[in-house]
């Protein structure tokens, strides 16, 4: 360490030169900047952020220290004074791009004449290349605003004699300590609910995409925490302290630091990336620190994905900690009064409404009682948690939860009963993975805690979601949230051991990161799960069916037309009947739900909706029975005309104006729309034409736009043009042209939240604007003008143009995976117009930064697209009007 401290500075020779120099800021400048180059250095050599962040301390000090005995001439005499440092730099840790606080302590209230000493301080510490934050004080001024202040005073604990009158210091902390000001009860309570706020703002998760790694849950801010509210309880100077106070454990002790101290090294890391203070861990930072600390990307699991999974193991830990330490704290330091217990059983009672263990030695007696705790929580809702004692002998004990436990017939059944209570099963499963019994009796579900996606889609760990996706689950059966989902809620009812869906659910995605098909692999973890529990054969299969197939809903109702009869057949067929298709229905829903708070929408909800219903349909009626077209149409025209009736509309001009379409124009709407687009288009006269016409109903899942004008080659370039220049994104287009040289177009349209248009006057401005736009065509945006949002440039996507012939009928279907941008399908519509191809339909969709879209297109003779020069065509005019976007790297990701 001396050797270290001498690399870093010199201090015989840095003296030497100031006495022999009339500039002395010039040897300061280089003593900074050599020693924070070796730090530097030394750091990307060894990557040890301790050494990085207590020799940085040590080497301000020697400057600060100089600097300020050089300047004490300029210190009116008979006045008494003390540097002292502040905050963390108080603590003796300073990252290397942190702020140096300082407090100039002195002893009466500062004359005038000592601001030129402190201007002429302050500002040779800035020329030097000091960030620097500084305060003059009495030791009265101390007093009165750390009473006023629990940011003043936590700086204060933590201030260190730099130089200057001890004596003066020594009074200044005898002034502040607890018994005078800010008693250990009133300051844990001030610090909790500062942590509960500063938690509330990052949603009170440590599994942020973008983490703060100073001030988010889990960070270094809730290990400082911990060492305040002991330091004004104990008077301790260090954590150490508290494991000789009994207070910590040596375990929790190296847990601490050793988390400690790899948030250090991402803090250290962060701070030489950026070149200045960042606490963010940004997408761009997180590949660069993975690539920096030595990950590399492996089968099915990415470098940054290996990283962010320990720094989220890591977090987690902490916050467990934290937690447990504080209600420790709060349990047995300040705890007042008889202690009430009450017996629950032989191994459990209840401590002031806390669940505790009969005796010490409980989980090693009976192992079992590892799980039966969770149990206990589930059937007594008037315990408010679990005591800290207690989760530390569970912690403790996580060793004994090995392959003999889980073969334990006693343990297989109390978890199966965890799974099967009518309450707390989110709760408790929660609780079990915070304290590591999760992951510890299902070991695959182990390997997935902390595991993230670099993506935009997926904003959570596998397991968060995993917990997320039972939590959904479980909310369709609370009656209060009937409101929210209201078909889920009825169909969950009807539901056989509801158990099965609550396992898919946890088992869905517990093969992620492996690399191959993560649906296969889980069915594999699922049946050996339902076979170690002794669950009967068909509840195997049904569960490993769910797992298999939880993403066959989702793509079925988004990438293909689920209004065309022999898609709903083929998926009908893949289901098999009623009972999976409602437990893969309400699995897809609250998986899609738990993905990301903006993956969901109602458009989605819609698409579902559909899907299940028809399917419903196919089963009542009957697998070997398709749908007979005809009759279906019929059908939905005879209902279509009822509806019409009460308006006055004759079905003789109804009939007039369904003759000029085709068959296929009748399938894809319910007989409301049809009867809708028939209400406007036969009410209209030729001077109202173009025709543009909006509505909104919850159940539309977006606003839709009805557009009947002359048809022409660029409508759709114009229509998408419209809907671009209105911020408006496209969900969903049916294009329909008449016999009579007219085109009828629908589209469902959301905002650029994701939500519905809503309100009427916003409807109808929006109507006028489209048909302005029919009347006077503009351009929409240039993408290559819109400015992309900054998580979006991190995460390039590759465009991709690809073709397949349409299962039936005259179409290709074109699937478009581009960067999601604003204008995109209006780009899309240019290349289509460019080279000379009709687009029938279009279902759009967004995957966090990917747009999979999939188009439904023909030639101009309305035939198939065979023709291979019209095929390269447009793949090659879409990646070109796209743009292949531009990684954070600086180079192109273009793939076709």
């Amino acid at each position: 360490m001396a050797s270290v401290k001498h690399n870093l500075f010199n201090s015989r020779e840095f003296d030497r030169s100031l006495t022999d120099s009339n500039n002395p800021l010039p040897f300061f400048r280089n003593a900074l900047q050599s020693g924070r180059n070796l730090l530097k250095q030394r750091f990307a050599e060894k990557r040890r952020a301790f050494s990085v962040v207590t020799f940085h301390a040590w080497l301000i000090d020697q400057l600060v220290i100089r600097a300020w005995k050089l300047h004490l001439g300029l210190l009116p005499s008979h006045t008494t004074a003390s540097l002292v440092a502040v905050g963390g730099y108080g603590r003796g840790e300073l990252h290397p791009a942190s702020d140096i606080d300082l407090m100039v302590l002195v002893e009466k209230v500062a004359p005038p004449t000592i601001r030129p000493f402190i201007e002429s301080f302050v500002r040779f510490l800035w020329d030097m290349g000091l960030e620097v934050g500084h305060s003059v004080r009495t030791v009265k001024d101390c007093v009165r605003e750390s009473s006023n202040d629990l940011t003043v005073v936590t700086n204060i604990m933590e201030s260190r004699l730099l130089d200057g009158n001890e004596v003066l210091f020594q009074k200044m902390h005898r002034m502040t300590h607890s018994s005078n000001i800010w008693p250990s009860r009133r300051f844990f309570a001030a610090k909790r609910e500062e942590q509960n706020y500063r938690h509330h703002r990052f949603d009170d998760t440590a599994y942020n995409l973008e983490p703060n790694v100073k001030d988010g849950p889990g960070g270094l801010r809730d290990i400082q925490m911990i060492s305040w509210v002991t330091q004004r309880q104990f008077d301790t100077a260090s954590l150490r302290d508290l494991v000789q106070l009994g207070f910590l454990s040596d375990e929790e002790y190296r847990t601490l630091i050793s988390g400690r101290d790899f948030l250090w090294q991402v803090r250290a890391g962060l701070h030489y990336l950026a070149e200045r203070r960042e606490d963010r861990l940004l997408f761009d930072h997180q590949r660069a620190l993975a690539r920096d600390f030595g990950y590399v990307d492996r089968p099915g699991i990415l470098a940054v994905e290996q990283f962010m999974k320990r720094y989220y193991r890591t977090v987690k830990e902490l916050s467990l900690l934290n937690v447990i330490l504080l209600q420790h704290f709060e349990e047995a330091i300040l705890a007042r009064g008889r202690v009430k217990t009450k017996a629950i059983n032989r191994r459990f009672q209840s401590h002031h409404g806390f669940l505790e263990v009969t005796h010490p030695r409980i989980f090693e007696r009976s192992s079992y009682a590892l799980l039966e705790l969770f149990l206990v929580m589930q059937q007594h809702p008037e315990l408010k948690g679990v005591r800290a004692d207690t989760i530390r002998l569970v912690r403790a004990n996580l060793h004994g939860i090995d392959g003999k436990f889980r073969k334990d017939i006693a343990c297989r059944s109390l978890f199966m009963e965890i799974m099967r209570q009518p309450r707390g099963i989110t709760h408790e499963l929660r609780r079990m993975n915070a304290y590591g019994v999760l992951g510890a009796y299902l070991p695959p579900f182990g390997r997935v805690v902390g595991q993230m996606q670099h993506d935009l889609f997926h904003v959570y760990t596998v397991d968060q979601h995993s917990l997320f996706v039972l939590r959904n689950l479980r909310r369709f059966t609370v009656p209060e949230f009937h409101h929210e989902f209201p078909q889920q809620s009825e169909i969950i009812q009807k539901i056989v051991k509801p158990e099965r869906l609550y396992l898919a659910g946890l088992f869905h995605d517990i093969a992620k990161g492996r690399g191959g098909d993560h649906s296969r692999l889980g069915e594999k973890e699922t049946k050996a799960f339902c076979r170690l529990h002794n669950l009967s054969e068909y509840d195997t299969r049904f569960i490993c069916w769910l797992v298999r197939h939880h993403l066959l809903m989702s793509n079925t109702a988004q990438r293909e037309d689920i209004t065309n009869p022999d898609i709903v057949l083929a998926f009908a067929q893949q289901v098999g009947d009623q009972e999976h298709l409602d437990n893969l229905y309400l699995l897809t829903v609250a998986d899609m739900r738990g993905t990301s708070p903006v993956v969901w929408n109602a458009w989605k909800g819609r698409l579902l909706s559909q899907l299940y219903s028809a399917t419903t349909r196919v089963l009542r009626r009957g697998l070997t029975k398709p749908i007979d077209l005809h009759e279906h149409i019929a059908d939905l025209r005879n209902t279509a005309l009822e509806k019409l009736r009460p308006s006055g509309i004759t079905e003789k001009q109804v009939n007039r104006f369904w003759q000029d379409l085709d068959e296929e124009y009748f399938l894809p709407y319910d007989a409301e729309s049809l009867a809708w687009h028939a209400r406007v288009i036969t009410a209209a006269h030729a001077a109202d034409l173009p025709i543009v016409a909006t509505r909104y109903a919850p159940g539309l899942g977006g606003s839709e736009f009805l557009i009947y004008t002359p048809d022409r080659d660029d409508l759709f370039v114009i229509i998408t043009a419209g809907f671009d220049r209105m911020n408006l994104s496209i969900m969903d287009a049916r294009i329909h042209t008449l016999r009579n040289g007219f085109a009828l177009d629908t589209f469902v349209v959301l905002d650029h939240s994701g939500d519905p248009v809503s309100d009427p006057k916003t409807l109808e401005h929006l109507q006028v604007a489209m048909r302005d736009q029919l009347l006077d065509p503009r351009p929409g945006k240039d993408i290559q003008s819109v400015s992309l949002p900054r998580p979006l440039k991190h995460f390039p996507i590759e465009t991709r143009v690809m073709f397949s012939p349409a299962p039936k009928g005259q179409l290709t279907i074109m699937e478009v995976t581009a960067q999601d941008r604003p204008g995109l399908l209006y780009q899309i519509a240019l290349a289509l117009k460019h080279c000379r191809v009709n687009l029938v339909a279009a279902k759009v969709g967004t995957y966090g930064e990917r747009a999979e879209d999939i188009f439904f297109v023909n030639s101009r003779e309305k035939t198939p697209l065979s023709d291979k020069q019209q095929l390269i065509c447009l793949e090659d005019e879409i990646i070109k009007r796209i743009g292949a976007p531009v990684t954070n790297e600086g180079t192109m990701a273009v793939s076709t």
